[in-house]
């Protein structure tokens, strides 16, 4: 599969301090002063954050609160909303994703996003996996079955639907729709996963399987997750941001977030006294 230009472009490191310092991991998403208007509605506040390779990062807060809107200004899919302005920068791999000159199609075909519900085509489970690589050309029947078995095999769901790949998908579970959808996500070979809530609609045995599936693919994908579940972003992700009202209040890693914030209203909702 053709690599799209994007990847290619500056990369944005950062420098190790202090003796012990972890290894240099590129930032892949810089976000920079970023506020966000629905009309008049104020609904992001100067959000600056960072999203490094090959990392899990958990985005934590009461409802309401943002972190849905702010997933989806990292690869313009606010911008379908024709009321929304949104002011600052967000840098990928080094370019600002805002500069009209930014290529949107191929943003999104790097920045792969899975949804609170599952949402499978009404197609075959073998098309809903192929659908990506033959929008991109790929017409040549072997490669496109390397393709889904790959995905499927990377999305842990393979041993499930290897018998059924010509059934519609809309007759899996819901945990199995969702890694799926997963597996449709990357089987056009993204750089980034964006995750909103992935597990919200699952229940307890499929909620696991998904998060041992972001645990696998971390070694491959830089991940960004939007959950309300705090023992969740605990389990599975490497840094956390706290969002409140519009706002990160805390930013750090994710033992630090739950051990030893630094803001009172972070120890305030992962303690349960509100949110």
């Amino acid at each position: 599969m053709s690599q799209v230009s994007v990847k290619q472009n500056t990369k944005v490191e950062l420098q190790p301090q202090g003796e012990k310092a972890e290894a240099k991991k590129e930032v892949v998403y810089s976000t920079e002063k970023v506020n966000l208007w629905y009309g008049k509605t104020h609904a992001l506040h100067d959000i600056e954050l960072e999203q490094r390779e090959q990392e899990v990062t958990a985005i934590i807060g009461p409802s309401g609160c943002g972190k849905s809107t702010y997933i989806k200004t990292l690869n313009r899919m606010v911008e379908m909303n024709p009321d929304v302005k949104v002011t600052g920068k967000i840098y990928y791999r080094g370019q600002n994703i805002y500069d009209r000159r930014f290529p949107v199609e191929e943003l999104r075909t790097r920045v792969g996003m899975v949804f609170q519900k599952p949402n499978p085509f009404p197609k075959s489970v073998f098309d809903n996996v192929a659908y990506g690589p033959k929008i991109h050309g790929i017409r040549d029947k072997k490669l496109l079955e390397q393709i889904v078995e790959e995905s499927l095999k990377g999305a842990a769901i393979w041993d499930e639907v290897k018998d059924r790949l010509q059934e519609n998908a809309f007759g899996l579970s819901g945990g199995q729709q969702q890694r799926l959808c997963i597996a449709r996500c990357l089987a056009v070979e993204p750089d980034v996963i964006l995750m909103d809530e992935p597990t919200s609609a699952l229940d307890p045995k499929s909620t696991l399987k998904v998060e041992e599936l972001v645990q696998e693919l971390k070694a491959k994908y830089s991940i960004m997750i939007v959950t309300h579940n705090m023992q969740q972003a605990a389990r599975i992700s490497d840094r956390t941001a706290f969002f409140l009202n519009g706002e990160v209040v805390e930013f750090d890693k994710t033992d630090t977030i739950f051990s030893n914030p630094n803001d009172s209203r972070t120890e305030d909702y992962i303690t349960g006294r509100f949110g």
